[in-house]
Formats: structure tokens, sequence, C-alpha cells
């Protein structure tokens, strides 16, 4: 049963100057694994962990380092811990599902949160 779905788009272009402008927001969005990476993919994963906040209802206290975008042989994951899960067993959530896409200084993504 669907839980909850979330979609949002980032400007790439706009969220690289602002992790320009910004000492800090790298960190404070990103876990390590995905600092790393080039602008298109952390604006995706923002738009990712944007998305995983609007399936749980947008509940507040939700801390950036507790969801993160991570990849297997089947795609892009949703991982979470602590503040964001415990928000998520609440709500019954079990099983995410994401899509993740970039396309004329868009990225995009669509969770939906399954029980």
């Amino acid at each position: 049963m669907i839980i909850g779905i979330g979609v949002d788009v980032v400007d790439i272009e706009r969220f690289g100057r602002q992790l320009e402008r910004t000492p800090g927001l790298r960190d404070r969005l990103f876990v390590p694994a995905e600092r790393g990476l080039n602008t298109q993919s952390l604006a995706a994963r923002f738009a990712a962990k944007e998305s995983v906040a609007k399936a749980l209802g947008a509940p507040a206290g939700m801390n950036w380092q507790d969801c993160w975008i991570g990849l297997d042989e089947h795609g892009p994951t949703v991982n979470v811990k602590d503040t964001v899960a415990a928000v998520a067993k609440a709500k019954g959530i079990k099983h995410w599902h994401l899509s993740m896409s970039h396309d004329g200084g868009i990225s995009t993504a669509m969770v939906i949160a399954e029980s």
C-alpha cells in the first residue's frame, strides 16, 4: 500500500551556486559518501531527499544526515536512519521506490513510500 509520494526538482546551476556561496552546506546536506559527487548528482540527491521528506509529510526535525541516496544493482536506493527512520516506522513504511533524472539543467526525483 502506498503511504506517501514525493516529487522535487532542482535547478542544477542554481544549486551549484548555493553550494559555492554557503560554506558547510555540502556537509550539512550530504553524508560523506555523497559529498564528492558532481553538482548534477548532488542536485539529484537533494531532490530525492526533498522527495523523501514530502512522502513523509514534511516532518519537523528531519536531519539531512539521516537520509542518503545510494546505488545498488537495481539503481538508486533510499537509505534512512534515526529521525527519518523513526517517522517512516511510525507511518508503517517498509519500502522506498526512487527514480531520479537530469535534463535541461534540471535534476528531478520521485519517491514512493510503501508499507
